[in-house]
């Protein structure tokens, strides 16, 4: 795979409730990613990225909302999430991440 699109495929990670109790329970981390990157492009991503093990990739695809603005109708974007699923002993720490 290609070096410039594996660093392209990770939007953002995501850091809420949610995200922080799968971290803690199950071993696991959420990210935002391409609308196109595969689960293949997303494990070498996160592997390449922050230098631990993928032992899985589940991906979810949410479809943006109808909402209205006034008197005028608009859509919210679709998304795209990946849980990347780390093998035992692993774990990434953004904060540690962002100050290198």
């Amino acid at each position: 795979m290609n070096q410039e699109r594996l660093m392209k495929v990770l939007l953002s990670p995501i850091v809420s409730e949610k995200s922080t109790q799968l971290a803690e329970k199950r071993n696991q981390v959420a990210f935002r990613i391409m609308e196109d990157a595969t689960k293949a492009e997303v494990k070498a991503a996160v592997e390449l990225l922050f230098s631990v093990e993928v032992d899985a990739v589940q991906v979810l695809n949410l479809p943006g909302k109808a909402k209205r603005f006034g008197r005028f109708v608009g859509r919210r974007r679709n998304t795209r999430k990946a849980y990347v699923c780390l093998k035992a002993g692993q774990e990434i720490n953004f904060a540690e991440v962002a100050s290198s």
